[in-house]
């Protein structure tokens, strides 16, 4: 059965000022991904909101679909 997650990734820099994606969270839904992501955003060089959805029973899911993004960030850093 397929499952919509809502996951938030803050980005802070390393020693040499590179973009470094931080520990992932989910969170409940959207919205609170939203919040929860601009609040990551004040306090680290950014951070976004994503959701994906699937069957996790197959590890079948879909592309990530962004759902915000504050600051700097680079979802290429977070693979797949």
């Amino acid at each position: 059965m397929p499952i919509t997650y809502h996951v938030v990734v803050a980005f802070g820099r390393d020693e040499e000022g590179n973009l470094v994606p931080m520990e992932p969270a989910e969170a409940p839904n959207a919205e609170s991904a939203r919040r929860r992501a601009q609040a990551a955003a004040a306090k680290h060089a950014g951070a976004l909101a994503f959701s994906r959805t699937g069957d996790p029973n197959t590890g079948d899911f879909d592309e990530a679909k962004l759902t915000a993004s504050y600051g700097d960030v680079d979802m290429s850093l977070l693979g797949e």
